[in-house]
């Protein structure tokens, strides 16, 4: 049973973005496990391998839905735009000497950040892409 994961109210009825959208969701419960893994007691590596995954994945995804709401003329494409980038800015500006003297707290803040932005984000402003093209 996974703690994070798409749930029907998360769908837009653009099926690539909600492809996308559940591999976000799959990685945010990546996040999860290792913060509740205790075996692990170093996570220094696990932390950077899935900030780099997040890093990659949401730029491709980014990339994946501003194409889209380009093609289809969307209106608030700019909008989106700055939300992805505030977004990829913040991922990037995580500092490995900070998450390594602080694991737990910088997985607890990361999984904070991307479950609340990918919940706001989507029910906010993805949900709308569809309206428009309906």
């Amino acid at each position: 049973m996974a703690m994070y994961e798409m749930k029907p109210e998360y769908y837009t009825g653009i099926d690539f973005i909600d492809e996308e959208h559940k591999k976000l969701f799959e990685i945010a419960n990546n996040i999860y496990e290792l913060l509740m893994n205790d075996f692990i007691p170093d996570k220094y590596d696990y932390i950077m391998e899935v900030v780099t995954e997040l890093k990659e994945y949401t730029k491709y995804h980014f990339d994946n839905e501003e194409a889209y709401m380009s093609n289809i003329k969307y209106n608030k494409l700019l909008s989106q735009k700055v939300a992805h980038d505030d977004f990829i800015e913040k991922i990037y500006g995580y500092d490995s000497e900070i998450i390594d003297e602080n694991q737990k707290e910088s997985l607890l803040e990361l999984l904070d950040f991307l479950t609340s932005w990918l919940v706001e984000h989507i029910y906010k402003q993805d949900k709308l892409i569809a309206q428009q093209i309906l």
